[in-house]
């Protein structure tokens, strides 16, 4: 492994536990062995670390979910969004410690004054957003998923998904024995009622 994802692989799990503003890069040489040197060949200062990470974060979104509707077919829209519901919780398990970082109010703080911030956080939403979306709108095309504002209603699904991520990151609850009923809970907003 090169020593600029060595980097970013310590950047993000110290920037996860500690926080952005709390981690030094004295902290980061100390978890890699790296001199401080060495970081700053590779990242002008600490923000562009914290970029690279959520950059990459972004990246690695879209390519695990590409390949992941890549490799599988959808009988209907509802079926693509429960798909989509447990791949992204899928996803938020295997990847805990960047979206414990995602999730800490120190990333939402940087976005405020740094509009490239802001960029990628709303890269990463929008993105997850854009899926569930999509879902929303094959459904209504194939008749699982009644009509409805597909933006909106895929907001509000996403919410109620990424809720349940951060009660399990925070370790406040176990996600996954809320997975039934939260597939649920979407089925009854979404399905299409049969006509009388």
């Amino acid at each position: 492994m090169s020593k600029k994802k060595l980097i970013l692989q310590a950047a993000t799990r110290l920037f996860s536990e500690k926080g952005f503003k709390d981690t030094s890069m004295a902290d980061l040489a100390k978890v890699t062995g790296a001199a401080q040197g060495t970081i700053f060949y590779h990242f002008n200062n600490k923000e562009e670390l914290f970029l690279s990470i959520l950059e990459e974060l972004k990246e690695d979104i879209i390519e695990e979910f590409e390949r992941y509707f890549g490799e599988r077919k959808f009988k209907t829209g509802l079926d693509m969004m429960e798909g989509a519901i447990s791949f992204y919780l899928y996803l938020a398990g295997g990847m805990e410690d960047r979206f414990l970082l995602l999730h800490r109010h120190d990333a939402y703080e940087l976005a405020q004054v740094n509009p490239i911030c802001k960029g990628y956080l709303e890269g990463i939403y929008n993105c997850l957003l854009d899926i569930f979306e999509r879902a929303i709108l094959l459904g209504q095309k194939d008749g699982s998923i009644r009509d409805m504002p597909a933006r909106k209603t895929a907001l509000i699904i996403f919410t109620m998904v990424d809720g349940l991520v951060r009660f399990s990151t925070y370790n406040l609850y176990d996600a996954g024995a809320l997975y039934n009923d939260l597939i649920e809970s979407c089925r009854r907003i979404l399905k299409n009622k049969p006509s009388k």
